[in-house]
């Protein structure tokens, strides 16, 4: 009977959803636990920062040497998702575990959700490939390892699973995953929590209604943070492809972005832009006199440190480009310095990463439903104006954000220029020419 078939396909992705869950929020727990540790030794020896070469050095050696099928990162994981291709390597977990634990401890500036997510993809296209799932629920089972590490690092469940939705297809959420990427966010999140970690407490901001002058500083708020996510877009981007071009091996171009970070650090004179940066991101919610500058010293930073190929991800860092670029806007808008930041630290992301949904849920879930509307309104306008580029080069897209016609295809936006000049035909993307679902 039809029933008893829909039953078993729900039973086999609240199972596996779960499981994929489990194995995401420990693994998560035991992340944050040592990034935390890292974080503490680094800020009581501000000495080891001068080791940022040395480790750079030998981290881009390991890599060069037996990190080839993963170095792709999360790029790797999202093309897993479209194309089926062989198993994301279940050893990308801990090499990438330990490369970010590294960069984090000698002062790199980079963030967690990369870690996440990679993790999340390896570990759970292992269950896939335990479980012998189809090319279908292999996918599904990916997004959901994407949302079960996302929604487990950071302690946010619901934007968790959208974002395992939206970040694969940009401007289209793929709700065949829906369940199983709900269930690996919910049970990664209630694992990491049952295991001791606790997530960092945002100040939560004061209601401010909506009103047509509120809304227009909010339309010239977007603008600013547009213009920031394109910069880091395209500096991440450009300085990779740079460094890649001019200095091919590994090492060498490691040790020489970590040399490049220890200059920036000794040049600003302080230790604010280098790790996470989560006391600069606290600090841009309450402090009325931040530095003008601060967002702008931190792109530099982590453009420096993963433009490079150190390890990690541009979440926590984008929160605080974003937050303190926020908290400065707000001022000159007159708009609350702690409602600037909260909604700068989600757009800026939104906008980076194509997810103004999944980020507009992660503020509420941060700071508290005053946020919205908003956050939404913010990330939204700022997604149309960042155009057809992002932090994931391997997000695929079929349809131009302001409406041009459908692609006949999928495309990778590191491919959006060629894919306009020769669209192909016309006509709705349909999933047999993806090779995904």
């Amino acid at each position: 009977m039809r029933w008893t078939g829909s039953a078993r396909v729900l039973a086999q992705w609240l199972v596996l959803g779960a499981v994929v869950g489990v194995v995401c929020g420990v693994a998560s727990a035991g992340f944050l636990w040592l990034l935390e540790e890292a974080t503490r030794l680094r800020e009581r020896n501000d000495g080891w920062v001068y080791a940022l070469p040395l480790a750079g050095w030998v981290l881009g050696a390991v890599y060069a040497k037996w990190g080839g099928p993963v170095k792709g990162g999360n790029n790797l994981v999202l093309d897993t998702v479209h194309t089926g291709d062989a198993q994301v390597p279940l050893r990308m977990a801990p090499m990438v575990l330990v490369g970010t634990v590294l960069t984090h401890l000698f002062g790199g500036s980079a963030g967690r959700e990369g870690t996440a997510v990679q993790m999340g993809g390896s570990l759970a296209d292992w269950v896939a490939h335990r479980f012998r799932a189809g090319p279908d629920l292999r996918r599904e089972l990916l997004a959901a390892g994407i949302a079960g590490g996302f929604g487990s690092v950071f302690g946010t469940p619901v934007a968790g699973a959208v974002f395992g939705l939206e970040v694969v297809v940009v401007g289209r959420l793929g709700y065949e995953a829906l369940l199983p990427a709900l269930v690996a966010s919910v049970v990664g999140d209630l694992v990491t929590r049952g295991l001791g970690i606790h997530h960092t407490a945002y100040p939560v901001p004061g209601a401010l209604p909506l009103t047509m002058p509120v809304l227009g500083k909010w339309l010239v708020f977007a603008v600013g943070v547009a213009v920031v996510a394109v910069v880091f877009v395209e500096g991440m981007h450009r300085w990779k492809a740079l460094l890649e071009r001019r200095v091919p091996w590994l090492p060498l171009r490691m040790a020489m972005g970590g040399t490049a970070v220890v200059l920036l650090w000794l040049w600003v004179g302080t230790d604010a832009y280098l790790g996470l940066g989560v006391p600069g991101i606290l600090r841009a919610f309450q402090d009325p006199a931040l530095p003008v500058s601060a967002f702008a010293w931190k792109l530099v930073f982590t453009v420096v440190t993963l433009g490079a190929g150190f390890l990690g991800g541009e979440v926590t860092p984008l929160f605080f480009i974003g937050a303190s670029l926020g908290n400065v806007m707000a001022r000159g808008l007159g708009l609350p310095v702690d409602l600037g930041a909260a909604v700068g630290m989600a757009a800026l992301f939104a906008a980076a990463a194509n997810t103004p949904l999944a980020l507009s849920i992660m503020a509420v879930e941060l700071v508290g439903a005053g946020v919205l509307p908003h956050v939404m309104i913010v990330a939204t306008v700022a997604y149309l104006l960042t155009g057809h580029r992002g932090i994931y080069p391997s997000q695929r897209i079929g349809r131009g954000k302001h409406g041009w016609p459908l692609l006949g295809r999928w495309v990778p936006l590191r491919e959006m220029e060629e894919a306009r000049e020769t669209p192909g035909p016309r006509g709705p993307v349909r999933p047999e020419n993806q090779g995904s679902g």
